[in-house]
């Protein structure tokens, strides 16, 4: 029996207990944190469990590329223009991932040979980058969906309380998406996705997926505690917050970072 085969079978009795949707590659429970390998390295796809039942999940990607590039951010002495080239890159990665069951319908088009049948997205999609960081990620998706829309939402973090504050809305009061891809590099204490998910969804968005380079663990379980059906993309999970509700390792203030705006002190 190959490896791919044995995976592919405690994810199914997985999926069986959970009567959770399921990806064939490998799973993680919640309590306790469980990894199961997997051939090939692709992501990993964690269903948070209580009493049995799937509550939500994140997606954990796994690539060789992405752990490239994840040095190249974390790094201190990268200078920016090698940050934001890396985060590019990382966003695309993710952008890949995080689009991979989208909507389709069949098309015919006329090659200089003969017609092809090929597929076209049919989902109306928007970008929802949380400033500024967030900006960061905008340009490598649109490069994916080049006809997305995109909103901007405005938050800043309170150094004293480290919560968010808003203080930048144009959503409209109509018109919203079928599906939202909420984009930030960062994901510590969960506030800012947090404003951003409960906004989208009194704007009416049907989806919402989080797209996000380095995560903090404290952060995942907020968001899927509190939005068990938005799916969050992340290159890393990383294990803890500090005094001042930073990622560590982490990489620094990404918005920081990807302006070369750097903080006295």
């Amino acid at each position: 029996m190959h490896l791919t085969d044995g995976v592919s079978a405690v994810v199914g009795w997985v999926a069986e207990w959970s009567k959770a949707p399921v990806l064939k590659t490998g799973v993680r429970l919640r309590v306790p944190w469980v990894r199961i390998p997997l051939h090939p390295l692709l992501f990993r796809w964690y269903p948070f469990l209580q009493d049995g039942v799937a509550v939500g999940h994140v997606i954990e990607i796994q690539h060789p590329l992405i752990e490239h590039h994840l040095c190249t951010v974390r790094e201190k002495s990268t200078l920016p223009s090698h940050f934001r080239a890396a985060v590019n890159r990382l966003s695309v990665l993710v952008g890949v991932y995080a689009t991979d069951d989208l909507a389709v319908e069949p098309v015919s088009v006329q090659t200089p040979l003969a017609p092809a049948d090929c597929h076209q997205v049919t989902q109306q999609i928007a970008l929802v980058p949380i400033l500024r960081a967030g900006l960061g990620m905008v340009d490598p998706l649109l490069n994916l969906l080049p006809d997305a829309a995109v909103w901007h939402l405005g938050l800043y973090r309170n150094e004293e309380t480290a919560e968010p504050v808003e203080y930048y809305d144009k959503l409209p009061k109509s018109g919203a998406p079928n599906t939202a891809l909420v984009l930030d590099p960062m994901l510590a204490t969960g506030g800012s996705i947090e404003l951003a998910v409960r906004r989208l969804m009194e704007w009416g968005v049907e989806e919402i997926r989080v797209l996000s380079i380095i995560a903090s663990r404290d952060g995942v379980e907020r968001v899927q505690r509190d939005f068990p059906k938005v799916k969050l993309y992340v290159a890393a999970i990383d294990p803890v917050l500090n005094e001042q509700s930073y990622i560590v390792p982490g990489l620094g203030d990404a918005g920081d970072r990807i302006f070369d705006t750097p903080q006295p002190g």
